[in-house]
């Protein structure tokens, strides 16, 4: 057996493993996602703006788990600092936006590009750490960010600590949608098109690669597998739709500035895709419902302790769903499947 011939096996043992083959689709799969899709489209024309702006913040914050969960689900590399990324996204759509009247539509991939390649050059240099070490490695990243964007020598473009004011986007072509619908639309689209980008990416030999480099890293080299470069690109493609999400979500929020993106935003995002699932497509949905949601829902519960109330929700996850909501839900069918065999 010829070297490349051996690195697919191996690729596809791993791919096996991690990443369960849809050979027998659920019949209610398709229907399923029918009727999401029409429930999606109807959903700005029934909520009030405020809620269609939540709903817009879930969009955008499951890009972002959906990068970091490449980076960290599928290639086994821990971030705690891809909140700086979201803030280079965001702050270079505001300044597009604010110095250069750049359209808006315009400054989501200019983003999504730059963040590509600074995720990238960061990789080169962290590919000598692993574990804990890169951890640290982003977190100093991510502290370090926010206060940099406070620098007096770049103030002119930042706005210093008090941030840019942007205007949202008024629908075009004369459609009759208010501002926060359209929004709704236009990020609904750019989530589509990165999902499908993304599955397409980690369902086929890249995705594979990648799984093979977490699993097994020695034996993925000895088969052929580029760890550098494949662990760099993975690092800029993870970047890229966090810049993209970051983006997204400045125009979304109407502003920015260098408080919005502390590290606590990094670990927020950590805690979205392990609530949500590793290793998922569906568990970055998940977990950007759980950031959005879960903490306007702990603070009605309770004024005084609204955190206090965060932390129990994250622990009965924790305990109920270990492996994340995907994951739980992938347990809940496999348990189901011999079920219907034995009925039949």
């Amino acid at each position: 057996m010829n070297t490349t011939t051996s690195a697919t096996a191996v690729s596809d043992g791993f791919d096996a493993a991690a990443l369960p083959a849809a050979a027998a689709r659920p019949k209610w799969q398709i229907p399923a996602l029918i009727v999401l899709a029409v429930a999606l489209c109807v959903l700005p024309f029934v909520a009030s703006n405020y809620r269609v702006f939540q709903c817009t913040l879930v969009l955008v914050y499951a890009i972002a788990l959906l990068g970091l969960n490449m980076l960290t689900g599928y290639n086994g590399q821990i971030s705690l600092g891809h909140g700086a990324f979201y803030a280079i996204g965001a702050y270079t759509a505001a300044i597009l936006m604010d110095q250069f009247n750049v359209p808006y539509w315009v400054t989501v991939p200019i983003a999504g590009a730059l963040c590509l390649v600074v995720g990238f050059l960061f990789g080169l240099p962290a590919l000598k750490l692993e574990g804990l070490y890169l951890a640290l490695a982003t977190f100093a990243l991510g502290v370090a960010l926010p206060q940099l964007l406070k620098f007096k020598g770049i103030e002119e473009w930042t706005g210093g600590v008090q941030g840019i004011v942007i205007m949202k986007p008024d629908a075009p072509f004369g459609l009759p949608l208010t501002q926060d619908q359209w929004l709704y639309f236009f990020t609904l689209v750019v989530t589509v098109i990165m999902f499908v980008a993304g599955r397409n990416l980690l369902k086929g030999r890249i995705g594979r690669a990648l799984v093979a480099i977490r699993d097994h890293p020695i034996a993925a080299e000895t088969m052929g597998v580029n760890n550098k470069m494949y662990k760099s690109l993975t690092f800029g493609v993870s970047a890229l739709y966090t810049g993209v999400a970051g983006a997204l979500g400045a125009i979304a929020v109407q502003f920015v500035a260098p408080d919005s993106f502390t590290v606590f935003l990094s670990i927020t995002f950590v805690v979205g895709i392990v609530v949500g699932g590793l290793a998922s497509l569906s568990g970055a949905i998940f977990g950007a419902i759980f950031i959005q949601f879960i903490p306007n829902i702990a603070d009605q519960i309770s004024k005084a302790a609204p955190w206090a109330i965060y932390g129990l929700f994250l622990i009965i996850f924790m305990f109920v769903l270990p492996s994340g909501v995907a994951g739980g839900l992938r347990s809940l069918q496999a348990r189901r499947k011999p079920q219907a065999v034995a009925h039949r």
